[in-house]
């Protein structure tokens, strides 16, 4: 298993794509809180990050499945996939290596945004932030990443073209992520059926935990789906 993350990993980083996807993660979400004016965390007036994890989910719907589209679909359109069913390792072990591989990739583009809670601290007038909020908020975020890279695994397994990988994976994170709580507000489920819809979908759950409560519930979910879409994927290659 950790054969093949090492693998993805020196895949990922021996080119340029890898470095540039991180980078253009922090540059887009840098622009949108710092330069313009609609959503600056200086024209907020609080020393706070919410600007900062209402943006990343949006950001991460396209920045997850470029990063994953080329996992498994890749391996069928060079053929390698076949070779790599020739090792001592069972589907599992391939769907756990790629799997890791990507959270490392994505925890390693979060991991320098902690530099926005230095200067929100530094220039903040009291000297002091929410620090419960914003881990809280961080651990919604380590769970939305996990989930939308099972997701993006999960699409690319189902086709030799990355392209339609991405687009397949982009729209699926959509869906699960904004898709149950835009349906929630249909007039058809006023009468109570609203909020139980709603907590289908992910944002629910991710705004639950950013809130800076660990609830149980919400942690259920997020392992679910990880384990719903991990599957689907290990089925999928006993197809193959």
């Amino acid at each position: 298993m950790w054969s093949i993350c090492k693998k993805e990993l020196n895949q990922f980083f021996s080119s340029l794509t890898g470095y540039i996807a991180i980078i253009l993660f922090l540059l887009i979400n840098g622009v949108f809180l710092f330069v313009l004016n609609d959503s600056s965390i200086f024209e907020f007036g609080y020393a706070s990050l919410d600007k900062f994890f209402e943006l990343a989910p949006w950001v991460l719907m396209f920045l997850v499945p470029a990063i994953t589209m080329r996992s498994l679909s890749e391996e069928f359109r060079a053929g390698t996939f076949e070779i790599l069913k020739t090792k001592p390792l069972s589907s599992w072990q391939i769907v756990w290596g790629k799997y890791f591989s990507i959270l490392i990739v994505l925890l390693l583009a979060i991991l320098p945004t902690i530099i926005y809670i230095i200067t929100i601290k530094a220039l903040s007038a009291q000297g002091g932030i929410d620090g419960g909020g914003i881990l809280g908020s961080y651990i919604g975020l380590f769970f939305l990443v996990a989930v939308f890279a099972a997701i993006g695994l999960c699409c690319s397994g189902f086709t030799s073209n990355a392209v339609v990988a991405f687009l397949i994976s982009a729209f699926s994170c959509l869906i699960l992520y904004f898709g149950f709580n835009a349906l929630s507000k249909l007039p058809f489920f006023e009468n109570g059926a609203d909020y139980y819809i709603e907590m289908l979908g992910i944002d629910f759950h991710y705004r639950s935990i950013s809130r800076g409560v660990l609830d149980t519930r919400d942690l259920v979910y997020f392992i679910s789906i990880i384990f719903i879409f991990l599957l689907t994927t290990v089925k999928n290659l006993h197809k193959k």
